[in-house]
């Protein structure tokens, strides 16, 4: 059973920050062998949500994602992003799980702004089925296929 943390920058610890940048990368480098700068200096604006479990009597970072408030990547929209589930954790629905938790928290904030995002390509049916559609052509983001995505605002 995961344990869910809502942390800002400030909050985290150099271990927790350390674990989730490592864990970016294993993923979105290492595996999807896309080369780029994953410290893009919008982590300190961000809110960050991170899964720890255990297993074998050792905790975890099992999944993790951060969340933009309006403004900070897109001018007219809040977003989220770097979501990722560790390769150890896959196949529970935790992807599902941490996106839900992620998109109730900038609805539950940011109930009148459209949350934007940057999904890679082979996503894009999860997303649509989380309520975003797709806007404008497939692009190559750091040599990963990627699609704009918006779901509109909470409440009008």
């Amino acid at each position: 059973m995961s344990r869910w943390q809502w942390k800002s920058f400030r909050e985290l610890t150099l271990d927790e920050l350390y674990t989730l940048l490592a864990l970016r990368q294993e993923v979105f480098v290492v595996e999807q062998r896309s080369i780029y700068q994953d410290a893009d200096g919008l982590d300190r604006e961000a809110a960050h949500l991170l899964a720890f479990d255990e297993a074998e009597g050792t905790r975890y970072l099992a999944a993790y994602l951060r969340v933009l408030p309006p403004g900070v990547k897109f001018p007219d929209a809040s977003s989220l992003g770097r979501v990722v589930t560790a390769p150890r954790a896959r196949g529970r629905g935790l992807g599902r799980d941490i996106v839900v938790e992620g998109i109730a928290r900038l609805d539950a904030e940011y109930p009148e702004v459209p949350i934007r995002i940057s999904a890679q390509h082979y996503l894009q049916r999860f997303y649509e089925s989380l309520g975003f559609h797709a806007e404008g052509d497939v692009y190559d983001e750091d040599g990963v296929p990627h699609i704009e995505m918006v779901r509109p605002a909470a409440r009008r």
